[in-house]
This record gives C-alpha cells, structure tokens and sequence, in this order.
C-alpha cells in the first residue's frame, strides 16, 4: 500500500476543500466512485465538511466496518473480476485498470490460473474474489486467491471488508487529485 507522507497529505488537505464544497449529489456521486455502497456514500456525504484528510479517512474506513454485509456486497458488484478489464471511461474504471496493471501482465499461464481461481472462488463464496491489486503482481494475486479459496465465509468476509478498505483508501486519494485538476480547469 502507498504510504503518503507528511506534504503529500497537506497536498491532500488543501483538495479536501473542493469535497467539502460540492453539493450532496455530486459529492455523491465522486464518493461513489471510491466505493459503490450506497450506504457508504450517503453516511460520508452527511458528514461533511471534513476538517483534514486524515479525518475522511478515518469516516470512510469506520463507515466501511459498520457496513452490514449485504452493503459490502452492493460495493462489490461495482468491481471487474481480476484479470478483466473494466469497461467505460468513468472515474472508478480508469482506476480499476491502472490498479490491475500487475495482472495485465501475467504470463499466459498465469493468467489462465487467476481466470479460473476467480470462478472458483464465486463457486464457494457466492460474491466477487476481491483484492487490492495496486502494487500486486498476478502471480501475488493468483497466490492469494488460492490461499482464501481455503476460508470459510466467516473467515473470509473480514479479509474482503479489508482489501475493500485498502482500494477505498487508495480511491479517495485519486478522486481528491481528481477534484482539484476539476477545479484548476474551471
């Protein structure tokens, strides 16, 4: 995972201003985004304004544990598989591409093996195999597909709410990047 230091993050709190400023819907939607959980969204629409980045964080990662499950799996239904591409142009699927760009280059083999280790993780648990792939190669991805191939659902559900965790952090800090170059466009 990125670790943002100390200017990144006063970088990053000077763009919390244009969050802040958006009307509910259109913050809405830039949050939606970062996560597709409706509930989510709302709760950190509701509360704003944020006084600092560390602030947003700590609202999205504690509305992200109070999710009950059915919300994480609403949030999941936004993600392409790992190993395929995510259609569109919108904000999430141009980072859901560069985020997977560790699978784009698997080995033929490799590839094949994480396809399949996808189905088969649907097969047991029902829901999309999700991973932080930012910063992951496909052979650390297909690894740990199999290793939670060997969790129960009870096991494994805190393991999904932490890699969805992860992406969101991630996420918030591009859709942060994002508002600003809006704003310095206008």
């Amino acid at each position: 995972m990125t670790v943002v230091t100390a200017d990144r993050m006063g970088r990053l709190d000077q763009r919390l201003a244009a969050l802040n400023a958006l009307d509910a819907e259109r913050a809405g939607a830039e949050l939606a985004a970062c996560c597709a959980s409706s509930r989510w969204v709302a709760s950190l629409v509701g509360a704003r304004p944020f006084s600092t980045v560390a602030d947003l964080y700590s609202a999205a990662a504690a509305e992200l544990a109070a999710l009950e499950w059915s919300d994480v799996l609403e949030a999941l239904a936004a993600h392409p598989r790992i190993g395929s591409p995510a259609a569109g142009e919108e904000p999430e699927a141009a980072w859901s591409r560069m985020e997977q760009a560790g699978a784009r280059v698997a080995t033929v083999s490799t590839a094949e093996a994480l396809a399949a280790a996808n189905v088969a993780y649907e097969a047991r648990f029902g829901f999309l195999f999700l991973v932080r792939a930012a910063g992951r190669s496909a052979e650390e991805m297909l690894a740990l597909a199999l290793d939670r191939l060997g969790h129960d659902e009870l096991t494994e559900q805190p393991v999904v709410r932490g890699e969805l965790t992860q992406i969101v952090r991630l996420r918030l800090d591009r859709m942060l990047d994002g508002l600003r170059r809006k704003a310095d466009d206008q």
